[in-house]
Protein backbone atom coordinates (compact mmCIF):
# COMPACT_ATOMS: atom_id res chain seq x y z
CA UNK A 1 0.00 0.00 0.00
CA UNK A 2 1.75 2.99 -1.11
CA UNK A 3 2.15 5.43 1.98
CA UNK A 4 -0.45 8.74 1.35
CA UNK A 5 1.68 12.28 1.20
CA UNK A 6 1.03 14.83 3.83
CA UNK A 7 -0.40 17.68 2.20
CA UNK A 8 0.42 20.62 4.67
CA UNK A 9 -2.29 22.94 5.59
CA UNK A 10 -2.38 27.08 5.19
CA UNK A 11 -1.09 27.88 8.84
CA UNK A 12 2.01 25.78 8.08
CA UNK A 13 2.69 27.70 4.49
CA UNK A 14 2.53 30.99 6.43
CA UNK A 15 5.54 33.08 7.43
CA UNK A 16 6.08 32.54 11.26
CA UNK A 17 7.26 36.35 11.04
CA UNK A 18 4.68 38.26 8.98
CA UNK A 19 1.93 35.67 9.65
CA UNK A 20 1.09 35.69 5.93
CA UNK A 21 1.37 33.28 3.09
CA UNK A 22 5.07 33.12 2.29
CA UNK A 23 6.28 35.52 -0.73
CA UNK A 24 9.22 34.00 -2.22
CA UNK A 25 9.87 30.80 0.58
CA UNK A 26 13.80 30.40 1.88
CA UNK A 27 14.30 27.60 4.42
CA UNK A 28 17.35 28.27 6.55
CA UNK A 29 19.80 25.58 8.01
CA UNK A 30 17.64 24.44 10.89
CA UNK A 31 14.37 23.88 8.27
CA UNK A 32 12.14 26.62 9.24
CA UNK A 33 10.85 28.71 6.10
CA UNK A 34 10.46 31.90 5.97
CA UNK A 35 9.48 34.86 3.23
CA UNK A 36 13.13 35.94 2.02
CA UNK A 37 12.63 39.25 3.02
CA UNK A 38 10.98 38.86 6.66
CA UNK A 39 14.33 36.34 7.44
CA UNK A 40 16.41 39.10 5.81
CA UNK A 41 15.00 42.06 7.37
CA UNK A 42 14.47 40.39 10.49
CA UNK A 43 18.74 39.52 10.42
CA UNK A 44 20.11 42.84 9.26
CA UNK A 45 18.77 44.05 13.01
CA UNK A 46 20.70 41.51 14.17
CA UNK A 47 23.68 42.30 12.44
CA UNK A 48 25.38 44.33 15.25
CA UNK A 49 25.09 41.37 18.27
CA UNK A 50 26.68 39.11 15.67
CA UNK A 51 24.18 36.51 16.35
CA UNK A 52 21.73 35.09 14.00
CA UNK A 53 18.57 33.28 15.40
CA UNK A 54 15.59 31.29 14.14
CA UNK A 55 12.56 33.25 15.22
CA UNK A 56 10.56 29.86 15.27
CA UNK A 57 13.19 27.28 17.31
CA UNK A 58 15.63 29.93 18.70
CA UNK A 59 18.33 28.42 17.14
CA UNK A 60 21.42 30.75 16.55
CA UNK A 61 24.53 30.48 13.77
CA UNK A 62 27.62 32.26 14.88
CA UNK A 63 27.65 32.95 10.72
CA UNK A 64 24.60 34.47 8.88
CA UNK A 65 23.38 31.06 7.12
CA UNK A 66 22.82 30.90 3.43
CA UNK A 67 18.97 31.21 2.52
CA UNK A 68 18.14 28.29 0.11
CA UNK A 69 15.18 28.98 -1.90
CA UNK A 70 11.99 26.30 -1.15
CA UNK A 71 10.24 25.51 -4.37
CA UNK A 72 8.06 22.91 -2.77
CA UNK A 73 7.14 25.93 -0.37
CA UNK A 74 6.62 28.16 -3.86
CA UNK A 75 4.30 25.57 -5.17
CA UNK A 76 2.33 24.78 -2.31
CA UNK A 77 1.95 28.21 -1.32
CA UNK A 78 0.87 29.19 -5.11
CA UNK A 79 -1.93 26.20 -4.94
CA UNK A 80 -2.58 28.04 -1.72
CA UNK A 81 -3.17 31.33 -3.27
CA UNK A 82 -4.89 29.69 -6.21
CA UNK A 83 -7.92 28.07 -4.04
CA UNK A 84 -7.87 31.42 -2.35
CA UNK A 85 -9.28 33.18 -5.74
CA UNK A 86 -11.54 30.72 -6.01
CA UNK A 87 -13.32 31.05 -2.74
CA UNK A 88 -13.08 34.35 -3.25
CA UNK A 89 -15.40 34.33 -6.41
CA UNK A 90 -17.88 31.61 -4.68
CA UNK A 91 -18.53 33.99 -1.69
CA UNK A 92 -19.97 36.65 -2.39
CA UNK A 93 -20.48 37.53 1.46
CA UNK A 94 -19.02 36.27 4.35
CA UNK A 95 -20.82 33.42 6.12
CA UNK A 96 -20.77 31.58 9.30
CA UNK A 97 -19.03 27.90 9.38
CA UNK A 98 -18.83 25.31 11.20
CA UNK A 99 -15.74 26.41 12.13
CA UNK A 100 -17.13 29.29 13.92
CA UNK A 101 -16.81 27.69 17.19
CA UNK A 102 -13.65 27.44 16.77
CA UNK A 103 -13.21 31.00 17.75
CA UNK A 104 -11.85 32.28 20.68
CA UNK A 105 -14.70 33.58 23.11
CA UNK A 106 -14.11 35.47 26.16
CA UNK A 107 -12.12 34.39 28.57
CA UNK A 108 -10.87 31.69 26.52
CA UNK A 109 -7.60 31.10 25.43
CA UNK A 110 -5.98 32.48 22.32
CA UNK A 111 -3.95 30.94 19.46
CA UNK A 112 -3.44 33.30 16.34
CA UNK A 113 -0.10 32.06 13.84
CA UNK A 114 -2.01 34.07 11.06
CA UNK A 115 -3.35 37.08 13.32
CA UNK A 116 -7.15 35.22 13.87
CA UNK A 117 -8.01 34.45 17.32
CA UNK A 118 -9.04 30.73 17.72
CA UNK A 119 -9.42 28.90 20.94
CA UNK A 120 -7.54 25.79 22.09
CA UNK A 121 -8.99 23.52 24.30
CA UNK A 122 -6.06 23.35 27.19
CA UNK A 123 -3.10 25.43 28.30
CA UNK A 124 -1.03 22.42 26.75
CA UNK A 125 2.34 24.10 24.51
CA UNK A 126 0.97 23.51 20.76
CA UNK A 127 5.15 22.46 20.65
CA UNK A 128 3.38 18.57 21.17
CA UNK A 129 1.53 18.62 18.24
CA UNK A 130 3.97 17.40 15.36
CA UNK A 131 1.93 19.29 12.68
CA UNK A 132 1.59 22.90 14.14
CA UNK A 133 4.25 24.78 15.84
CA UNK A 134 2.66 27.88 17.07
CA UNK A 135 2.91 29.65 20.49
CA UNK A 136 0.74 29.83 23.11
CA UNK A 137 -0.77 33.34 24.62
CA UNK A 138 -1.74 33.50 28.26
CA UNK A 139 -5.25 34.83 28.28
CA UNK A 140 -4.07 37.21 30.72
CA UNK A 141 -1.43 38.62 28.47
CA UNK A 142 -3.36 38.61 25.30
CA UNK A 143 -4.17 42.63 24.90
CA UNK A 144 -0.86 43.48 25.97
CA UNK A 145 0.68 41.22 23.26
CA UNK A 146 -1.74 42.37 20.62
CA UNK A 147 -1.07 45.74 18.27
CA UNK A 148 -3.87 47.52 19.19
CA UNK A 149 -3.91 49.67 15.34
CA UNK A 150 -3.71 46.16 13.22
CA UNK A 151 -5.22 43.22 15.81
CA UNK A 152 -1.83 41.17 15.41
CA UNK A 153 0.41 40.07 17.70
CA UNK A 154 3.41 41.68 18.43
CA UNK A 155 7.09 39.84 17.86
CA UNK A 156 8.79 42.64 16.46
CA UNK A 157 10.86 45.34 17.96
CA UNK A 158 11.61 49.03 16.57
CA UNK A 159 15.09 49.99 17.95
CA UNK A 160 14.19 53.18 16.32
CA UNK A 161 10.86 54.07 17.82
CA UNK A 162 11.75 51.60 20.71
CA UNK A 163 8.57 49.83 21.10
CA UNK A 164 6.86 46.97 20.53
CA UNK A 165 5.33 46.64 16.78
CA UNK A 166 3.26 43.89 14.59
CA UNK A 167 4.35 42.64 11.08
CA UNK A 168 1.60 45.20 9.51
CA UNK A 169 3.20 48.22 11.37
CA UNK A 170 6.40 47.60 9.54
CA UNK A 171 4.25 48.99 6.45
CA UNK A 172 3.49 51.91 7.95
CA UNK A 173 4.93 54.19 10.09
CA UNK A 174 7.85 52.06 11.14
CA UNK A 175 8.50 51.51 7.17
CA UNK A 176 12.90 51.46 6.87
CA UNK A 177 13.24 51.39 10.61
CA UNK A 178 15.76 49.55 12.73
CA UNK A 179 14.01 46.67 13.53
CA UNK A 180 14.67 43.01 15.26
CA UNK A 181 12.65 40.24 16.59
CA UNK A 182 11.39 40.55 19.77
CA UNK A 183 13.00 37.17 21.14
CA UNK A 184 16.58 38.89 20.15
CA UNK A 185 15.58 42.46 21.68
CA UNK A 186 14.94 40.81 24.87
CA UNK A 187 18.17 38.62 24.98
CA UNK A 188 20.05 41.96 24.48
CA UNK A 189 17.91 43.87 26.87
CA UNK A 190 18.60 40.75 29.54
CA UNK A 191 22.10 41.57 28.38
CA UNK A 192 22.18 45.33 29.44
CA UNK A 193 20.11 44.64 32.49
CA UNK A 194 22.59 42.45 34.15
CA UNK A 195 25.21 44.77 33.26
CA UNK A 196 22.63 48.11 34.21
CA UNK A 197 21.94 45.56 38.10
CA UNK A 198 25.77 45.08 38.26
CA UNK A 199 26.47 48.95 38.00
CA UNK A 200 24.13 49.95 40.13
CA UNK A 201 25.09 47.39 43.16
CA UNK A 202 28.68 48.42 42.74
CA UNK A 203 27.37 52.25 43.24
CA UNK A 204 25.57 50.89 46.27
CA UNK A 205 29.04 49.71 47.06
CA UNK A 206 30.87 52.60 46.74
CA UNK A 207 28.15 54.95 48.63
CA UNK A 208 28.10 52.53 50.76
CA UNK A 209 31.30 52.96 51.60
CA UNK A 210 31.31 56.73 51.26
CA UNK A 211 28.63 57.00 53.96
CA UNK A 212 30.99 55.41 56.22
CA UNK A 213 33.68 57.59 55.55
CA UNK A 214 31.61 60.31 56.03
CA UNK A 215 30.89 59.76 59.85
CA UNK A 216 34.24 60.09 61.14
CA UNK A 217 34.81 63.16 58.78
CA UNK A 218 31.64 64.31 60.83
CA UNK A 219 33.78 63.39 64.27
CA UNK A 220 37.03 65.14 63.28
CA UNK A 221 34.90 68.25 62.13
CA UNK A 222 33.64 68.35 65.72
CA UNK A 223 36.81 67.64 67.19
CA UNK A 224 38.61 70.11 65.37
CA UNK A 225 36.10 72.63 65.70
CA UNK A 226 35.72 72.08 69.38
CA UNK A 227 39.46 72.61 69.74
CA UNK A 228 39.44 75.70 67.74
CA UNK A 229 36.68 77.08 69.63
CA UNK A 230 38.86 76.26 72.99
CA UNK A 231 42.04 77.72 72.01
CA UNK A 232 40.51 81.01 70.19
CA UNK A 233 38.42 81.28 73.56
CA UNK A 234 41.90 80.95 75.61
CA UNK A 235 43.70 83.17 73.06
CA UNK A 236 41.16 85.50 73.27
CA UNK A 237 40.87 85.63 76.64
CA UNK A 238 44.44 86.06 76.97
CA UNK A 239 44.00 89.03 75.23
CA UNK A 240 41.36 90.56 77.27
CA UNK A 241 43.55 90.06 80.36
CA UNK A 242 46.34 91.61 79.09
CA UNK A 243 44.14 94.31 77.78
CA UNK A 244 43.07 94.67 81.46
CA UNK A 245 46.39 94.22 82.97
CA UNK A 246 47.62 96.83 80.77
CA UNK A 247 44.70 99.29 81.64
CA UNK A 248 45.26 98.34 85.47
CA UNK A 249 48.87 99.37 85.19
CA UNK A 250 48.33 102.35 83.65
CA UNK A 251 45.46 103.14 86.02
CA UNK A 252 48.04 103.19 89.02
CA UNK A 253 50.46 105.19 87.26
CA UNK A 254 48.15 108.10 86.13
CA UNK A 255 46.88 107.40 90.64
CA UNK A 256 50.58 107.83 91.71
CA UNK A 257 51.21 110.50 89.59
CA UNK A 258 47.66 112.32 90.21
CA UNK A 259 48.50 111.89 94.19
CA UNK A 260 52.21 113.41 93.55
CA UNK A 261 51.22 116.26 91.77
CA UNK A 262 48.65 116.71 94.04
CA UNK A 263 50.81 116.85 96.95
CA UNK A 264 52.94 118.94 95.21
CA UNK A 265 49.91 121.48 94.88
CA UNK A 266 49.14 121.16 98.39
CA UNK A 267 52.66 121.90 99.41
CA UNK A 268 52.71 125.10 97.76
CA UNK A 269 48.80 125.72 99.08
CA UNK A 270 50.66 125.54 102.70
CA UNK A 271 53.60 127.56 101.96
CA UNK A 272 51.38 130.48 100.78
CA UNK A 273 48.73 130.49 103.61
CA UNK A 274 52.31 130.41 105.91
CA UNK A 275 53.45 132.98 103.97
CA UNK A 276 50.31 134.99 103.93
CA UNK A 277 50.24 134.51 107.63
CA UNK A 278 53.50 136.16 107.53
CA UNK A 279 52.51 139.16 105.75
CA UNK A 280 49.87 139.78 107.67
CA UNK A 281 51.16 139.50 110.87
CA UNK A 282 54.00 142.08 109.40
CA UNK A 283 51.00 144.57 107.88
CA UNK A 284 49.71 144.75 111.55
CA UNK A 285 53.05 145.79 112.95
CA UNK A 286 53.84 148.45 110.23
CA UNK A 287 50.10 149.47 110.72
CA UNK A 288 51.27 150.30 114.73
CA UNK A 289 54.24 151.79 113.68
CA UNK A 290 52.76 154.31 111.60
CA UNK A 291 50.19 155.07 114.14
CA UNK A 292 53.49 156.13 116.36
CA UNK A 293 54.33 160.17 116.94
CA UNK A 294 57.98 159.43 118.83
CA UNK A 295 60.19 160.42 115.46
CA UNK A 296 63.12 158.84 117.49
CA UNK A 297 61.37 155.13 118.39
CA UNK A 298 59.35 155.25 114.89
CA UNK A 299 63.09 155.68 113.16
CA UNK A 300 64.56 153.37 115.49
CA UNK A 301 61.64 150.12 114.71
CA UNK A 302 61.46 150.91 110.97
CA UNK A 303 64.60 149.05 109.55
CA UNK A 304 63.73 146.21 110.83
CA UNK A 305 60.08 145.78 110.29
CA UNK A 306 60.35 147.46 106.49
CA UNK A 307 62.32 144.37 105.31
CA UNK A 308 60.31 142.17 103.44
CA UNK A 309 62.99 140.04 101.81
CA UNK A 310 62.52 137.11 104.04
CA UNK A 311 58.77 137.43 102.86
CA UNK A 312 59.38 137.14 99.43
CA UNK A 313 59.99 133.61 98.62
CA UNK A 314 59.85 132.29 94.86
CA UNK A 315 56.56 130.26 93.86
CA UNK A 316 55.72 130.45 90.45
CA UNK A 317 51.95 129.10 89.41
CA UNK A 318 50.66 128.53 86.10
CA UNK A 319 48.06 131.12 84.77
CA UNK A 320 47.66 130.10 81.59
CA UNK A 321 45.49 126.56 80.21
CA UNK A 322 47.02 123.63 82.20
CA UNK A 323 46.99 120.07 80.01
CA UNK A 324 47.51 117.76 83.11
CA UNK A 325 46.40 114.13 82.05
CA UNK A 326 44.64 115.25 78.49
CA UNK A 327 48.11 113.65 76.81
CA UNK A 328 47.73 110.71 78.30
CA UNK A 329 44.09 110.54 76.88
CA UNK A 330 44.87 111.60 73.28
CA UNK A 331 48.27 108.79 73.32
CA UNK A 332 45.37 106.09 74.64
CA UNK A 333 43.05 107.48 71.89
CA UNK A 334 45.50 106.99 69.51
CA UNK A 335 46.81 103.50 70.60
CA UNK A 336 43.02 102.89 70.72
CA UNK A 337 43.10 103.80 66.77
CA UNK A 338 46.20 101.56 65.68
CA UNK A 339 45.49 98.74 67.71
CA UNK A 340 41.59 99.07 66.48
CA UNK A 341 42.40 99.01 62.92
CA UNK A 342 45.40 95.83 63.64
CA UNK A 343 42.60 94.11 65.20
CA UNK A 344 39.83 94.43 62.25
CA UNK A 345 42.57 93.68 59.59
CA UNK A 346 44.03 90.51 61.36
CA UNK A 347 40.33 89.53 62.48
CA UNK A 348 39.38 89.16 59.10
CA UNK A 349 42.00 87.06 58.23
CA UNK A 350 41.40 84.56 60.87
CA UNK A 351 37.50 85.21 59.76
CA UNK A 352 38.34 84.07 56.42
CA UNK A 353 40.04 80.94 57.66
CA UNK A 354 36.48 80.11 59.30
CA UNK A 355 34.85 78.49 55.94
CA UNK A 356 32.56 75.91 54.95
CA UNK A 357 34.04 72.44 55.57
CA UNK A 358 35.13 71.05 52.81
CA UNK A 359 33.29 67.64 51.97
CA UNK A 360 35.05 66.47 49.28
CA UNK A 361 32.09 64.27 48.77
CA UNK A 362 29.72 66.91 47.94
CA UNK A 363 28.30 67.25 44.81
CA UNK A 364 27.98 70.41 42.93
CA UNK A 365 24.05 71.97 42.82
CA UNK A 366 22.15 71.83 39.65
CA UNK A 367 18.81 72.83 40.37
CA UNK A 368 17.62 76.88 41.53
CA UNK A 369 16.63 75.06 44.93
CA UNK A 370 20.51 73.94 45.50
CA UNK A 371 21.84 77.00 44.46
CA UNK A 372 19.67 79.14 46.07
CA UNK A 373 20.98 76.67 49.82
CA UNK A 374 24.36 78.97 49.07
CA UNK A 375 23.50 82.20 48.38
CA UNK A 376 26.17 84.55 49.63
CA UNK A 377 25.22 87.17 51.78
CA UNK A 378 24.03 91.33 51.08
CA UNK A 379 27.83 92.19 52.84
CA UNK A 380 29.81 90.30 50.31
CA UNK A 381 28.36 91.88 47.72
CA UNK A 382 28.98 94.98 48.76
CA UNK A 383 30.68 96.91 45.81
CA UNK A 384 34.08 98.67 47.05
CA UNK A 385 33.85 102.35 46.27
CA UNK A 386 37.64 103.03 46.99
CA UNK A 387 38.32 100.42 43.80
CA UNK A 388 35.69 101.89 41.73
CA UNK A 389 37.23 103.29 37.80
CA UNK A 390 36.41 107.18 37.35
CA UNK A 391 34.11 105.59 34.89
CA UNK A 392 31.82 103.96 37.41
CA UNK A 393 28.77 105.27 38.82
CA UNK A 394 28.02 103.10 42.06
CA UNK A 395 24.12 103.23 43.43
CA UNK A 396 23.06 104.27 46.87
CA UNK A 397 23.56 100.62 48.24
CA UNK A 398 26.87 99.82 46.36
CA UNK A 399 24.82 97.22 44.45
CA UNK A 400 25.21 98.79 41.01
CA UNK A 401 27.63 99.90 39.06
CA UNK A 402 26.84 102.02 35.45
CA UNK A 403 29.72 103.36 33.35
CA UNK A 404 28.82 106.86 32.46
CA UNK A 405 30.87 109.55 30.60
CA UNK A 406 31.30 112.17 33.57
CA UNK A 407 34.21 111.26 35.93
CA UNK A 408 32.90 110.60 38.97
CA UNK A 409 34.65 112.60 42.29
CA UNK A 410 36.01 110.08 44.34
CA UNK A 411 38.76 110.43 46.15
CA UNK A 412 42.61 109.03 45.23
CA UNK A 413 43.11 105.55 46.83
CA UNK A 414 45.75 103.00 45.76
CA UNK A 415 43.13 100.27 45.14
CA UNK A 416 41.67 102.61 42.49
CA UNK A 417 40.79 100.60 38.95
CA UNK A 418 42.55 103.48 36.35
CA UNK A 419 42.59 101.92 33.06
CA UNK A 420 39.40 99.76 33.25
CA UNK A 421 35.66 100.66 34.01
CA UNK A 422 35.51 97.73 36.92
CA UNK A 423 34.87 97.38 40.40
CA UNK A 424 36.08 95.26 43.19
CA UNK A 425 33.30 94.18 46.36
CA UNK A 426 35.04 95.00 49.67
CA UNK A 427 34.69 91.70 51.32
CA UNK A 428 35.80 88.71 50.54
CA UNK A 429 33.80 85.88 49.31
CA UNK A 430 33.53 82.66 51.27
CA UNK A 431 34.32 78.89 50.36
CA UNK A 432 30.80 77.71 49.05
CA UNK A 433 28.55 80.53 48.03
CA UNK A 434 26.33 81.57 44.63
CA UNK A 435 25.34 84.86 43.64
CA UNK A 436 23.55 86.56 40.55
CA UNK A 437 24.41 89.53 38.09
CA UNK A 438 21.71 91.04 35.88
CA UNK A 439 23.18 93.70 33.20
CA UNK A 440 21.58 96.19 30.63
CA UNK A 441 23.24 97.83 27.77
CA UNK A 442 25.86 96.83 25.48
CA UNK A 443 27.69 93.98 27.66
CA UNK A 444 30.10 93.95 30.27
CA UNK A 445 31.35 90.64 32.66
CA UNK A 446 31.29 89.41 36.10
CA UNK A 447 33.92 88.18 37.73
CA UNK A 448 36.20 86.62 40.39
CA UNK A 449 39.51 88.02 41.03
CA UNK A 450 42.49 88.03 43.90
CA UNK A 451 42.41 91.46 46.24
CA UNK A 452 45.81 91.99 44.64
CA UNK A 453 44.59 92.24 41.22
CA UNK A 454 46.68 94.65 38.73
CA UNK A 455 44.78 98.30 39.48
CA UNK A 456 46.71 99.68 35.82
CA UNK A 457 47.82 99.02 32.28
CA UNK A 458 46.35 96.88 30.05
CA UNK A 459 46.55 93.64 31.91
CA UNK A 460 44.40 95.29 34.65
CA UNK A 461 40.96 94.13 32.53
CA UNK A 462 39.16 90.68 34.45
CA UNK A 463 40.47 87.80 32.76
CA UNK A 464 43.46 89.16 31.31
CA UNK A 465 45.69 88.57 33.81
CA UNK A 466 46.64 85.46 36.38
CA UNK A 467 44.35 86.92 39.22
CA UNK A 468 40.80 87.21 37.67
CA UNK A 469 38.47 84.81 36.24
CA UNK A 470 35.97 86.21 34.23
CA UNK A 471 32.71 85.89 31.61
CA UNK A 472 32.14 88.36 29.04
CA UNK A 473 29.28 89.04 27.22
CA UNK A 474 26.87 90.58 25.24
CA UNK A 475 24.23 90.12 22.49
CA UNK A 476 25.78 87.91 20.01
CA UNK A 477 29.09 87.17 21.53
CA UNK A 478 30.14 85.31 25.22
CA UNK A 479 33.59 84.29 26.72
CA UNK A 480 35.82 82.89 29.72
CA UNK A 481 38.78 84.80 30.05
CA UNK A 482 41.37 83.91 32.00
CA UNK A 483 45.18 85.30 32.17
CA UNK A 484 44.73 86.60 28.47
CA UNK A 485 43.13 83.32 27.14
CA UNK A 486 39.62 83.49 25.72
CA UNK A 487 37.37 80.28 24.98
CA UNK A 488 33.56 81.30 23.00
CA UNK A 489 30.97 79.49 24.64
CA UNK A 490 27.38 79.73 23.78
CA UNK A 491 25.36 83.57 24.64
CA UNK A 492 23.00 83.59 27.51
CA UNK A 493 19.13 82.85 27.25
CA UNK A 494 18.93 85.41 29.66
CA UNK A 495 20.44 88.53 30.89
CA UNK A 496 20.83 87.20 34.39
CA UNK A 497 24.14 85.51 35.19
CA UNK A 498 24.55 83.31 37.81
CA UNK A 499 27.99 82.49 40.03
CA UNK A 500 29.32 79.48 41.87
CA UNK A 501 32.04 79.36 44.01
CA UNK A 502 33.11 76.29 45.24
CA UNK A 503 37.24 77.67 46.97
CA UNK A 504 38.24 74.72 48.77
CA UNK A 505 37.07 72.45 45.82
CA UNK A 506 38.63 74.69 43.03
CA UNK A 507 35.08 75.15 40.83
CA UNK A 508 34.32 78.51 39.41
CA UNK A 509 31.22 77.93 37.09
CA UNK A 510 29.24 80.34 35.43
CA UNK A 511 25.63 79.96 34.81
CA UNK A 512 22.44 81.42 32.55
CA UNK A 513 19.20 82.19 34.80
CA UNK A 514 15.81 82.21 33.82
CA UNK A 515 12.89 79.50 34.83
CA UNK A 516 15.83 76.94 35.01
CA UNK A 517 19.26 77.10 35.33
CA UNK A 518 21.51 76.21 32.56
CA UNK A 519 25.41 75.97 33.11
CA UNK A 520 27.65 77.95 30.46
CA UNK A 521 31.35 77.44 31.57
CA UNK A 522 32.51 75.27 34.37
CA UNK A 523 36.37 75.77 35.24
CA UNK A 524 38.67 73.37 37.87
CA UNK A 525 41.37 75.82 39.45
CA UNK A 526 43.27 75.73 42.94
CA UNK A 527 42.96 78.99 44.48
CA UNK A 528 45.55 80.34 46.49
CA UNK A 529 43.89 83.69 47.94
CA UNK A 530 40.40 84.69 48.99
CA UNK A 531 38.43 85.92 46.28
CA UNK A 532 36.30 88.83 45.56
CA UNK A 533 33.53 89.53 43.23
CA UNK A 534 33.99 91.82 40.41
CA UNK A 535 31.75 94.10 38.06
CA UNK A 536 32.81 95.61 34.72
CA UNK A 537 31.05 97.79 31.83
CA UNK A 538 31.87 97.94 28.96
CA UNK A 539 29.57 100.58 27.11
CA UNK A 540 28.21 103.79 28.62
CA UNK A 541 24.90 103.53 29.74
CA UNK A 542 25.09 100.29 30.31
CA UNK A 543 25.02 98.29 34.00
CA UNK A 544 25.41 95.13 36.15
CA UNK A 545 23.48 94.67 39.34
CA UNK A 546 23.89 92.30 42.47
CA UNK A 547 20.27 90.12 42.41
CA UNK A 548 19.18 89.66 45.59
CA UNK A 549 18.49 86.36 46.33
CA UNK A 550 15.69 86.75 49.12
CA UNK A 551 14.27 84.34 51.43
CA UNK A 552 11.28 84.12 49.82
CA UNK A 553 12.45 82.73 46.58
CA UNK A 554 14.31 80.04 48.20
CA UNK A 555 11.40 78.75 49.90
CA UNK A 556 9.71 78.67 47.06
CA UNK A 557 12.40 77.01 45.30
CA UNK A 558 12.85 74.28 47.93
CA UNK A 559 8.74 73.47 47.85
CA UNK A 560 9.04 73.02 43.88
CA UNK A 561 11.63 70.41 44.58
Amino acid sequence: MALQRHQPGRDELCCFICKNLMKDPVTIACGHSYCKSCISRCWDGEKQTKRYSCPQCRQTFKQRPALVISTVSADLVEEEEKKKKKKKKKKTEPQAGPSDHFEAGPGEVGCSPTGRKRKTSSLKPHDEDPLKKTKLIAALNVQENICSQHDKVMEIFCRTDQKCICFLCLNDEHKEHYIVSAAAEFTEKKKELVVSRKNIQQRILKREKDLELLQPEVEAINRSAGKAVRESESTCTELVKLIEKRSSDLKQKIKSQQEYEVSRVKEIQEMLQKDIKDLRRKDTELEKLSQRDDQIKFLQAYPSLSDLRDLEKPCRVNKGPVRYFEDVKAAVSEARGKVLESFIQEWRKISETVTEVYVKLLPDPKTKAEFYKYAAPKYLLKLDSNTASMQIQLSEDNKKATKVKEQQSYDPHVDRFMARSQVLCGEGLTNRCYWEVEWSGLGGSVAVAYKDVPRTGEESAFGDNDKSWALEFSKKICNFKHNGEKKSISVPQSKRIGVFLDQKAGVLSFHSVSETITLLHRVHIKFTQPLYAGLCVYYDGSSATFCDIKVEQLSSEVSKN
